[in-house]
């Protein structure tokens, strides 16, 4: 009996037995044919699909090469064309029995399955006890991703134990997943957060942890994750996203804490950067009535030398003996029992307008007058203001100052804005001191406004992104309705340019550098490059919220707003002499940037994030390209994304894929060098964004498979895929460039090298290694008997002479894979392709179908073409 009458017999044990005979021969487009004919023969479709995916060998593993995986594939193709064979075509007798062994299926058998089957089947209607054990059994069994996709699409999380679930997902780092998990449930985002924050506490050991779930293996790079450091970015991360109180998070707030008391001991002592009135300022703001702060701090302070000190801190804290460091109980004893801590060091703080001449010398000098500065805290002075900057054709420094918070959660509210013009420059306070002050901050919202808006204004600013986050802090009303923003050039992407264009700066002059301090960075950094001398950053940790400011405030403020306006002059009376273009400072009137939308203070919802894939992209939705084809597109993939990256490879997108070894950061400096977009997942993708330019990172979802993850991406950067892009590029080496070599040849090669076996001794493992060996080739596509495949024009050909006959090397150093070859495909294969980069051999094979099947959501069909070509004509 042939394998289309045994379809149409309606009987699902003859169907699968046929279908899979099919497979075996490699003929999948007889096996399409028959799967749709015998799916529509059938007498009830859903019955039959769990009779026939039952016996499917294979089945378990849920891999785009077996065969169970391919039937189901070709199933939901034949839905899509006959929708109404669903479950409402079933007798309500039947329905309940068909649902239970679905799930039953799911669970036991198949759960990558579940996505597709908890639709078909719509599982969700089932009695809420019974999925709920069905979910218990997945956890049993090991499967946390299934049982957590589970109850996302049955809506179960309201009945679930955070750390049940969600524990073993962090462990092996789906943190993407868990946010997935608890997203839109209040109590579980909190009991998460908690949970996380018990991990950074000294008692957490990650040995006990572990000893609870005996099956799991973590790698170092897992392991890693779990540093309390890291756990407390997390932390932090999520008390902002879930409006988590700090106050539930003592053990997270703490190391923070800690960290920045550090960090300023560091800027204070070390590179001696601060004045001591601001870091007193901060070190009390920091330590507070924080016992466990008071006594760090006396130990930081006997360590960097400064016993005198810490034992000034000891008595302003009434700190036990005990917990004092050796030698600072003497220094206690000899100060008077009620001396206040020392405050400001007069003379250690900068209170006259110029600079002291050891700076002078070595710094940016604000080349405006103090009769120029102009601090505006009236109605009166803000308009006057208005009338100085709106003005058609104006070129405007933008700057910010807002207090540093450290162990904050959110963005601190501005706290001064600068704005600089030719000869001025306008301190503007946006603190309000008094209810006569909400007409002025009204005012000065409207006119900030106006500026942003206005396309003929020039607005200069250096990362920008954070100082419209504090903009949004200060007045909610811009989390609502955001700023328009035109004209607007953020030289923090110029610099990222002139950077990039490896060019060594001029001599003379330009190259002067700041005396023996710490290396200059950001703003300073730029101005050091184009100017010849960096910003002087002494105030850049001041108390910006006290009034009156120091002279010396006010004078950073004004310097550090007014050399936006020198640095643009520069680059563009000379741009080629700093490597940039001509057009450097003319960003495209369309392009619109994409900002998320916070949440106003006191906002009861979350508030609504984009998909995973619909991140921010080199080409916004308004200003979108028309389709493109995938050899325009240019990626980097993050070392947890390898599955994506070779699905991507598959379809003819240049994929420079990290390995696992990799730090992430390598993944902005290859985007950066190339031009290349980075797609990454997790927690890496928060930094990784802030290295590049917008919209230069795209976060992908790990929680989906990796076809989906690549249909995702496709549609998102509007890739047309066509048959001949199909394996146009090496999935192993990223390769485009091949040789044809002939039967015969191959033939020769292997007898030569003693790799073909005595004539008859061929079996069917040949047959099954040949399978296994064909997916990532670049010639499966291509007809054996044809001059010209489809994907000639997506590829490049090397001549025969690229390779050296005697050591069977091509250029790039790599080998002939002669060892790969399965003598047994000889019969079968007239023609063999070899990458010229990487040495593997690749011959027509079945991957070619698989991945037509599973690209059909983005696959682009030529009149007269056909999904599956016969591959054999």
């Amino acid at each position: 009996m042939s394998a289309g009458s045994e379809a149409r017999d309606a009987d699902p044990v003859q169907l699968r037995d046929a279908l899979l005979a099919l497979w075996a021969r490699k003929e999948f487009e007889e096996l399409h044919a028959v799967a749709q004919r015998g799916f529509s023969a059938l007498g009830d479709p859903l019955e039959g699909l769990l009779e026939v995916l039952d016996g499917c060998p294979g089945v378990q593993k849920g891999k785009s090469s077996s065969p169970g995986y391919c039937i189901f594939a070709e199933f939901l193709h034949w839905q899509r064309l006959h929708p109404q064979a669903g479950l409402q075509g079933v007798p309500a007798a039947r329905v309940r029995p068909l649902q239970l062994r679905a799930l039953g299926f799911i669970v036991e058998n198949q759960p990558s399955f579940a996505d597709a089957l908890l639709n078909i089947f719509q599982l969700a209607s089932l009695d809420r006890d019974l999925l709920l054990e069905q979910r218990g059994q997945l956890l049993a069994r090991g499967s946390y991703r299934e049982a957590a996709l589970l109850s996302m699409k049955l809506k179960l999380q309201a009945d679930q134990d955070v750390e049940e679930v969600c524990v073993p997902l962090i462990l092996l780092d789906k943190q993407s997943l868990v946010e997935s998990l608890v997203r839109g449930h209040p109590s579980l985002q909190e009991r998460l957060v908690r949970l996380l924050d018990s991990w950074c506490g000294p008692d957490f050991s990650l040995a006990h942890l572990l000893s609870r779930y005996p099956k799991l293996q973590l790698s170092q790079h897992h392991r890693d994750r779990l540093h309390p450091k890291v756990l407390s970015k997390q932390v932090f991360r999520l008390m902002e996203r879930f409006a988590v109180d700090p106050a539930l998070c003592p053990n997270a707030v703490f190391k923070r804490r800690l960290d920045s008391l550090r960090f300023l001991m560091y800027k204070r002592f070390v590179e001696k950067s601060m004045t001591e009135e601001n870091w007193t300022d901060h070190v009390q703001a920091m330590v507070g009535e924080h016992g466990e702060l008071q006594c760090q701090l006396i130990a930081l302070l006997a360590k960097y030398g400064a016993p005198a000190g810490a034992a000034q801190w000891a008595l302003r804290y009434r700190v036990p003996r005990d917990r004092l460091p050796f030698g600072v109980w003497s220094e206690v004893q000899r100060l008077p029992e009620h001396l206040p801590v020392q405050q400001a060091d007069t003379a250690d703080t900068l209170d006259t307008w110029e600079l002291p001449l050891h700076r002078k010398d070595n710094c940016y000098q604000l080349p405006v007058p103090k009769e120029s500065i102009h601090f505006l805290d009236t109605v009166e002075g803000l308009r006057w203001c208005q009338e100085t900057v709106l003005k058609s054709g104006a070129v405007v420094g933008f700057d910010m100052e807002w207090r540093a918070r450290f162990g904050s959660v959110s963005k601190p509210p501005a706290a001064l804005i600068q704005l600089a013009v030719p000869g001025f420059v306008f301190l503007l306070d946006p603190c309000e001191s008094g209810h006569e002050d909400h007409l002025r901050l009204a005012e000065l919202a409207g006119f900030i406004r106006s500026l942003f808006a206005d396309p003929s204004i020039t607005k200069l600013g250096y990362g920008m992104s954070g100082d419209l986050r504090s903009l949004s802090a200060t007045w909610p009303e811009f989390c609502q309705d955001p700023l328009q923003e035109a004209s607007v050039l953020d030289l923090l992407s110029t610099h990222q340019q002139l950077q990039r264009a490896k060019r060594s700066l001029p001599a003379g002059p330009r190259n002067v550098e700041a005396s023996n301090g710490p290396a200059e960075k950001g703003l300073s950094l730029l101005v050091q490059q184009v100017l010849g001398k960096p910003l002087d950053k002494t105030e850049q940790l001041s108390n910006w919220e006290r009034r009156p400011l120091r002279p010396s405030q006010l004078y950073y403020a004004a310097a550090d707003a007014y050399c936006l306006l020198d640095v643009y002059s520069a680059l563009t009376r000379d741009p080629a002499r700093f490597g940039l273009p001509a057009d450097f400072h003319r960003a495209p009137p369309e392009k619109k940037k994409w900002r998320e939308r916070r949440r106003p203070p006191g906002s009861p919802e979350e508030p609504r994030r984009p998909a995973p894939a619909e991140a921010p992209s080199p080409w916004p939705p308004a200003a979108a390209p028309g389709p493109r084809p995938p050899q325009q597109l240019r990626v980097v993939c993050d070392n947890m994304l390898q599955g994506l990256g070779r699905y991507l490879r598959c379809v003819g997108v240049d994929v420079h894929m990290l390995d696992s070894s990799d730090d992430h950061r390598l993944a902005a400096e290859i985007a950066r060098t190339e031009g290349r977009v980075i797609l990454t997942s997790g927690l890496p993708f928060q930094t990784l964004k802030s290295q590049v330019g917008e919209g230069r990172c795209l976060v992908v979802d790990c929680s989906e498979k990796a076809r989906d993850q690549a249909v995702r991406v496709l549609k998102h950067f509007n890739v047309q895929v066509t048959q001949a892009a199909i394996f146009s590029r090496c999935k192993v080496c990223n390769g485009d460039r091949y040789m044809r070599m002939s039967r015969e040849e191959m033939e020769r090669l292997l007898r030569e090298r003693g790799l073909l076996p005595e004539q008859g001794s061929g079996s069917e493992e040949p047959e099954q290694r040949a399978k296994e060996g064909c997916p990532p080739a670049a010639a499966a596509a291509a007809p054996p008997s044809s001059d010209a495949p489809r994907y000639a024009s997506q590829c490049q050909w090397a001549p025969p002479a690229d390779m050296d006959p005697r050591t069977l090397t091509f250029a790039s150093g790599a080998a002939l894979q002669l060892h790969a070859v399965p003598p047994g495909v000889l019969r079968k294969v007239e023609l063999f392709y070899v990458c010229t980069s990487c040495g593997k051999v690749f011959w027509e094979g079945s991957h070619f179908g698989r991945v037509l099947s599973q690209l059909q959501e983005v696959l682009h069909i030529e009149e007269g073409e056909s999904l599956y070509q016969d591959l054999t004509d």
